[in-house]
Formats: structure tokens, C-alpha cells, sequence
């Protein structure tokens, strides 16, 4: 058994899961509504939107989709998932902090460069999408 997570976005899940792509590599695969045999429980708008996506590497495995629920559920994102990436070393994880890092919010409250702490090395951020990335590395 094994954990992953799975985001959902307003619209923008495709833009969000191509960003991480460019960022980790891996493969990607996004599916949109229209393309299912689903495409007719949904109206005609909803067909652009990505039912299911999924960026899988070797050490990572990512789900994500729109959201579809009526409109009386609004999404809210960022506060109640994060993906938390460990590594072995700051050499290792800091470029990858930073690419994700582009367009992040620099809060002082949501935002801590990635830097050497007594258990190693941590950071955190929430990137452009609203979603809340912890970094944790075993050394400096």
C-alpha cells in the first residue's frame, strides 16, 4: 500500500499538471471529459475540463482533475493538502524548490526558503496553482 495525492483544480487542472511536468519530469497523462464515454453525463462546457490526470516518475506519483461538482460546492485549495517531496541532499532538492517556486506567494507566513534546519534541510511554499509544497531533506 502506498499514499499519493490528489488535487483538484478549477479549470486549470491541465495548465497546473504541465507546469509540474516542466518542473519533475515523469509522464503525464491528461484526460478530458469529452474524451470519455462519460462526456454525455456532463454538459457541453464541462467537456474541456480534465477528468483525471495523473504525472507519475519513478519516486512520485501525482492525481489530479477539475473540479465537477455543482456549483453550489466551490473548491478550496491549498489549506488542507500539500505534497510533501523528501530528498537526500539541499543539492538535490534546491533546484527543484525552485523551479516549482516560480510564481509562488512569498508570505513571510506561507513561504520559508529551502535551508539547512536540525533535522536537515526543509522549505515551503504555496506555488501559483494554491498548492502547498514541504520540502524535507536528510543533509545539507
Amino acid at each position: 500500500m502506498r499514499t499519493s495525492p490528489f488535487l483538484l483544480f478549477d479549470g486549470n487542472c491541465a495548465e497546473a499538471m504541465e507546469f509540474y511536468y516542466k518542473c519533475l519530469g515523469g509522464e503525464l497523462t491528461l484526460t478530458k471529459v469529452g474524451n470519455t464515454p462519460m462526456k454525455d453525463q456532463f454538459p457541453v462546457e464541462k467537456h474541456e475540463r480534465i477528468i483525471y490526470a495523473q504525472l507519475k516518475g519513478d519516486n512520485f506519483d501525482i492525481s489530479a482533475a477539475d473540479w465537477m461538482a455543482s456549483p453550489i460546492l466551490e473548491p478550496v485549495q491549498g489549506n488542507t493538502t500539500a505534497i510533501y517531496l523528501t530528498g537526500n541532499s539541499y543539492s538535490e532538492l534546491k533546484p527543484i524548490f525552485n523551479s516549482l517556486a516560480n510564481g509562488a506567494e512569498k508570505d513571510e507566513r506561507t513561504f520559508m526558503e529551502l535551508r539547512e534546519v536540525p533535522f536537515g534541510v526543509y522549505g515551503q511554499f504555496i506555488d501559483k496553482f494554491k498548492v502547498s509544497w514541504v520540502f524535507r531533506g536528510e543533509t545539507a
